[in-house]
């Protein structure tokens, strides 16, 4: 039997099977939650649509949520959701776990969630102004950079 394995996910394949890990959907990252990750999952996705428009799709292990870019996305874990807010500061608060340089301004906030209490200010605070920042940063015009060449004389 000739076949290979996924250098992603390690699944065999056999010899002329179709195989696509990095495909997913929404339902399939949160059917094996127990009721209540899947609660707090719910609440999430329907505090965050109550923002305004935006894109919520699944990429590999996280379900993301965008307008123009990523904002927040959350990663299903076994016993929790990891929760990623990205902002332009980092924030100070119990509830969060760490804070990681994403980019010269975007600070990738991580937040756990295991019960659907859980999901309610200031989180539900965070989020929105995540949600916010994102459009706000692309209005915000950076200054013109000075030359560094020499003029001559």
């Amino acid at each position: 039997m000739a076949g290979r394995q996924c250098y992603h996910c390690k699944q065999w394949i056999e010899q002329g099977e179709e195989h696509d890990c990095w495909t997913t959907t929404e339902a399939a990252l949160t059917e094996d939650l127990s009721e209540d990750l899947q609660d707090a999952y719910e609440r999430l996705r329907e505090t965050a649509l109550e923002f305004g428009q935006q894109r919520i799709y699944a990429s590999h292990h996280s379900i993301m949520f965008s307008r123009s870019s990523c904002y927040f996305f959350v990663r299903p874990k076994k016993s929790y959701l990891e929760v990623v807010i990205f902002l332009g500061r980092a924030l100070k608060a119990p509830q969060v776990k760490r804070a990681d340089e994403a980019s010269k301004s975007k600070v990738a906030n991580f937040v756990r969630i295991t019960h659907r209490d859980e999901v309610e200010p200031p989180l539900t605070d965070w989020l929105r102004e995540a949600y916010e920042w994102v459009e706000m940063k692309k209005t915000v015009k950076k200054p013109a950079k000075k030359s560094t060449k020499k003029k001559k004389r």
